[in-house]
């Protein structure tokens, strides 16, 4: 399925069991009410979907069960985060033979790869499949910055056509535009600046929160996009307090619980990750209930 990089693109959670197993039933709720709210594609394997605890087998599972479950309606993007090159060569391979539609791909983990070695990294893995594929630059998180220069050698590489901007830079997206004009779709990556980003010309938002409150994201987008400001930034600034829980190093755990408040998911996680306890748990819930106690009535959003 064409991959159009615009629009809101959740980094799904993958759903867990009480005794530890894929919660496929979960997922696939969380996924219909996503797909229901209007999302343009979703994102597999990244930090919120905990990929780095799930085996081959897991992750060839949920992609091959979340090919079936959208039925064609949206694109599935496989993000890849590998130490090796070859074994990134290989994710791939299977992605492609999984039905995705696409990729994301960040900078080799754990060794910190010279610009020199990022660019090969990236440029291995194109040129060994015809997925189209977006780079995903966060150097807070992962230690590697994608600098224009090294975009600009990425762009040999017809199949790498979209960036997900995490810099926390938001001017990055005007340095990208002006450097590449529309070769790149650059995609909002930070929550928290999702709405500025778009404002400078991002193509759309790829989310955190939207897993727990998907309706309220993509109604930010389309109101943005018909024109609506005032009204994408009314809910935007109620939905703030919500979206800084992204922000933290707990990110995954923040957002199941938020997802457990909507209806729409478990607070299950895989270990080394635990569950919220005690004081902590305290505050995140209360930014959750008293979000949820003024959430806002929202346009047909849908239809404009």
């Amino acid at each position: 399925m064409k991959v159009n990089w615009k629009g809101i693109y959740p980094a799904i959670t993958t759903k867990f069991t009480d005794d530890d197993k894929i919660d496929f039933a979960a997922f696939e709720k969380n996924l219909v009410y996503q797909m229901e709210a209007g999302i343009d594609g979703v994102i597999l394997g990244g930090t919120l979907g905990e990929a780095s605890s799930l085996s081959e087998e897991e992750r060839i599972a949920l992609t091959k069960a979340t090919v079936e479950m959208v039925d064609g309606k949206i694109p599935v993007i496989l993000n890849i985060a590998e130490q090796a090159t070859s074994v990134a060569v290989k994710q791939a391979q299977i992605a492609k033979e999984c039905g995705a539609s696409g990729l994301m791909m960040l900078p080799p983990m754990r060794y910190k790869a010279t610009s020199r070695e990022t660019v090969e990294y990236f440029k291995a893995i194109a040129n060994s499949t015809d997925l189209p594929i977006m780079i995903y630059n966060n150097p807070v998180d992962y230690k590697i910055m994608v600098t224009l220069e090294m975009y600009e050698e990425l762009a040999e590489c017809k199949n790498i056509v979209a960036v997900k901007e995490s810099t926390r830079d938001v001017s990055n997206v005007t340095r990208m535009i002006n450097k590449f004009g529309d070769r790149f779709s650059v995609m909002g990556g930070i929550d928290t600046l999702a709405l500025e980003c778009m404002y400078l010309g991002a193509t759309g938002w790829v989310g955190g929160l939207v897993c727990a409150f998907p309706r309220e994201t993509v109604a930010i987008y389309r109101l943005y996009k018909a024109g609506r400001h005032e009204e994408a930034l009314k809910i935007y600034r109620w939905f703030l307090p919500l979206l800084e829980l992204d922000l933290s190093p707990q990110l995954v755990q923040n957002i199941k619980l938020a997802e457990v408040y909507t209806g729409i998911g478990t607070e299950n996680v895989r270990a080394p990750r635990l569950k919220l306890a005690g004081k902590e748990r305290e505050e995140v819930v209360k930014i959750i209930e008293d979000s949820l106690a003024v959430r806002p009535e929202l346009p047909d959003y849908l239809n404009l």
